[in-house]
């Protein structure tokens, strides 16, 4: 999986970020499923949790609207990666493209052209 995005947009009405890769599948991620899919060490439980997967628990996992689940900003990692900024500060995890794409994969709202 080489694929990189073209486009990213992050929509706070309605909750979500929607990336469009350059294969021309656009995957949208609710705030929740980013926010339990946080690839970070402390959300994750330590190192030894870490996984280049995304956790198939968190496809399922209900996260209310709150400080920890609304985005104050995505920043570029190099090129190869974003970090998410949440509303209580959180800014630890890097969402690689592969990770992203696979965390699309695994979400319920895919659309491909």
């Amino acid at each position: 999986m080489n694929e990189k995005p073209t486009n990213v947009t992050v929509n706070k009405t309605k909750r979500e970020m929607t990336i469009t890769w350059d294969d021309g599948v656009t995957n949208i991620y609710p705030f929740g499923l980013l926010r339990a899919a946080c690839p970070c060490a402390s959300c994750r439980g330590g190192h030894q949790n870490m996984s280049a997967e995304p956790d198939p628990a968190i496809f399922t996992k209900e996260m209310e609207d709150n400080p920890t689940t609304r985005i104050a900003n995505v920043v570029a990692v190099g090129s190869y990666a974003l970090t998410i900024v949440w509303e209580d500060g959180h800014d630890y995890g890097i969402f690689n493209w592969y990770y992203l794409r696979k965390l699309g994969e695994g979400a319920s709202r895919q659309v491909n052209k």
